[in-house]
């Protein structure tokens, strides 16, 4: 019993978590592509007022300067000058700026906070409900459900220590239940891809978890039928889940040959354990692209970095070690003040997300590309700063020409915090929800502090 239980917990591991609810892998209809959607987010805040176009004037300028409720067209304005790299995706961009979350954690680590809207902690007890990114997945069924990819920390917040491992993520597939990311590109080729692996070994260890795992289902099954109460409950669930992990395998299997077509190829030194920190979101990158493309996953989450991510490879002190708590504190790096070092990060965030818009537009799908059917979201852990307080939390949304979401191409201001018609991350995620299916009346916490107002639901001028 403690054997199997014990294999069963590495395989759920080695798995990414990935284990599924039965009744997930309902096929899409036929001729009609699923929507696919990114999360990218990170630490140390993003700030408000380095999001603004540089040639706003005149009557929406005041507005900005007050933080009252507006909007322009992109077409009309200069993006910041960070944001060049997504200069020609500028017709599906939208900056938005205006809505709070301090009903989740705030501060210096946030786990599932920004992702769930509430707080969240170490302790899986925090876990309230599925994050925002696995509802999603359960909107639009594939194979693996939903990928999360991480540049963990090395000290301090979330699953510290293991940077090139599995460890615990910043999504949660529902209460008390945190999702597995694979920390290393070399990790998640290892897992995501092993069922094609050319390689002689990995094809040996597939099959043999494979059949492991049909001995344990069988064991954890017919031991079920000795038990009673909660022991055989418990015992149910063990059998329940590695028959959920036989069933993804039996699905990828029919996939193969696409997974194939379509794995990542990665030079060599995205396999090393000491890969710099932008290079290792760059092999993410790859891997999330490979798993879109082949249909492996429609939803996937990463975590460009959390503040104890100690940040290697910026560019122009590639040699230098970046503590983003230190930056966030206003200490500079070499010859650049923090504020260039924080511009340094989130220039190379933008030439992430361009890789990742550019190549899914270059893939044909339904009379147009894969992109016409994806929405990508960039947005930090922790609201607005540092030391956030939660009453700003800006997004970056790019957004294909089939969203089910009238902003596309503006700068969007909405009411402060506090302010007649104000928004929280709640009516954000329940507005994206409702558009794509999901009816649900409202997703996320309440904000205490705003009881005077009301907080549920959509924000109705969104929905088109």
């Amino acid at each position: 019993m403690k054997s199997r239980r014990k294999f069963l917990k590495q395989s759920i591991l080695g798995a990414g978590s990935m284990a599924m609810t039965p009744g997930l892998f309902a096929a899409n209809p036929k001729g009609k592509a699923p929507r696919r959607f990114i999360f990218i987010h990170k630490g140390n805040g993003l700030l408000p007022n380095t999001l603004v176009p540089s040639t706003l004037k005149g009557v929406e300028l005041e507005k900005e300067k007050r933080k009252e409720a507006f909007e322009v067209s992109l077409d009309d304005h200069e993006l910041p000058e960070w944001m060049g790299a997504l200069s020609e995706h500028k017709g599906e961009m939208t900056i938005l700026q205006g809505l709070s979350g301090k009903m989740c954690t705030t501060g210096h680590h946030t786990w599932q906070s920004s992702l769930g809207v509430y707080k969240a902690n170490e302790r899986l007890s925090s876990i309230k409900w599925a994050t925002v990114d696995f509802e999603l997945a359960k909107l639009f069924p594939s194979s693996l459900e939903h990928i999360e990819l991480a540049c963990f920390p090395s000290g301090g917040g979330n699953s510290r220590g293991n940077v090139n491992g599995i460890e615990k993520g910043f999504s949660a597939r529902g209460p008390q239940q945190p999702n597995y990311a694979f920390g290393s590109p070399k990790v998640a080729i290892e897992e995501l891809f092993k069922s094609v692996s050319g390689d002689k070994e990995s094809k040996i260890q597939y099959q043999l978890e494979r059949r492991l795992l049909e001995f344990a289902a069988m064991g954890e099954g017919a031991m079920a039928e000795e038990l009673r109460g909660l022991e055989k409950a418990k015992v149910k669930n063990y059998s329940d889940s590695i028959e959920s992990i036989r069933e993804r395998n039996r699905k990828m299997d029919a996939m193969s040959d696409v997974i194939r077509k379509h794995a990542p190829r990665l030079d060599d030194k995205y396999f090393a354990d000491d890969l710099n920190t932008v290079d290792r979101q760059i092999g993410h990158a790859e891997i999330a692209l490979s798993t879109l493309i082949s249909g492996m996953t429609n939803v996937v989450t990463l975590t460009a970095d959390e503040l104890g991510t100690i940040y290697t490879g910026v560019t122009d002190i590639e040699k230098e070690s970046v503590n983003l708590h230190d930056v966030g504190h206003g200490k500079p790096v070499g010859k650049f003040e923090a504020l260039e070092v924080r511009e340094k990060v989130r220039r190379h965030h933008m030439s992430l997300i361009d890789r990742l818009v550019s190549r899914l537009k270059s893939v044909p799908e339904d009379g147009g590309t894969m992109f016409d059917n994806t929405m990508l979201l960039y947005f930090p852990d922790n609201g607005e700063t540092h030391h956030s307080k939660g009453t700003e939390w800006p997004f970056i949304v790019m957004s294909g020409k089939n969203s089910q979401l009238d902003i596309a191409g503006k700068y969007i201001r909405l009411p402060h915090y506090g302010k007649k018609g104000h928004k929280t991350l709640g009516n954000w995620y329940t507005s994206i929800l409702n558009a794509y299916g999901n009816s649900i009346e409202h997703y996320g916490a309440i904000d205490t502090g705003l009881a005077h107002m009301n907080q549920k639901g959509a924000i109705e001028s969104f929905l088109g």
